[in-house]
């Protein structure tokens, strides 16, 4: 029989488990400086781009994660920038390896100085998300990444300054992922069967777990979305959401 669906679970699933054994740690640090942010009034900017994107949107918006959380995305720039879609519409990957792009993002971001950030690159070498890092920390927000240290070790950095995303980060959490993602070999060459999508959504999933065990065990009522398909949802939600009017965007 050829490698198929059973193989690509065994994988997963061993690989799930070795990421939460090695990453445990790191997650209440993220964690940690996540709570602080909140605290202190403040929203996790997620960004990613390409599949990292799926990541991104794990943390933002989605029912049972944070209300006090807002997605940035390569879009803002046609979205809340004015530019034309022709920008989005380049070869594959083009915008996502300009640089350029990065601060236009933050510029146009409701970003307020106490907020977090979270950016996902498995490979953590491309142009936008390594300058963002800078741009991120060079207005003083914590920074947390979510990549793959082997990937982005075996990869040379495609940003001018030679650094990659870990390179900036205050915690980094490691996805586990192969260089390349894949990992069920191909009898001509290559592989397939990615798994950084689903192991940095574990990594994004576990770090809003501790958040909301952290101010539940403070004894605050953590602010956590209900799925806007049950009874009293969308008026939970609404409700939360006032409290960060202006600041977290909920489009496209």
């Amino acid at each position: 029989m050829g490698i198929g669906a059973a193989d690509y679970v065994h994988e997963i699933r061993a690989l799930l488990e070795e990421v939460w054994r090695t990453q445990a740690e790191a997650v209440g640090e993220a964690a940690a400086l996540v709570t602080a942010s909140l605290r202190a009034g403040g929203v996790l900017q997620a960004f990613g781009s390409g599949h990292s994107e799926a990541v991104a949107m794990e943390l933002a918006g989605r029912a049972g994660g944070l209300v006090p959380s807002n997605r940035l995305s390569l879009r803002d720039v046609v979205l809340y920038g004015g530019d034309p879609v022709s920008v989005l519409t380049g070869a594959p990957g083009e915008l996502e390896r300009d640089p350029s792009v990065a601060r236009r993002i933050y510029d146009l971001a409701p970003v307020r100085p106490q907020d977090v950030f979270v950016l996902v690159s498995s490979s953590g070498v491309n142009g936008a998300v390594v300058e963002l890092a800078s741009v991120v920390k060079e207005h003083g927000h914590d920074l947390i990444a979510i990549t793959s240290v082997r990937h982005g070790t075996e990869m040379a950095s495609r940003h001018p300054s030679g650094r990659k995303l870990l390179d900036h980060a205050d915690v980094v959490l490691d996805n586990g992922a192969p260089y390349g993602d894949a990992v069920l070999p191909l009898a001509g060459g290559g592989a397939f069967g990615a798994v950084s999508t689903i192991t940095s959504a574990l990594l994004a999933q576990t770090v809003v777990a501790e958040v909301v065990r952290t101010l539940t065990e403070a004894g605050q009522e953590p602010p956590v979305y209900r799925s806007a398909n049950v009874v009293g949802g969308d008026e939970h939600n609404r409700t939360l959401e006032s409290r960060y009017a202006g600041r977290i965007r909920r489009g496209a």
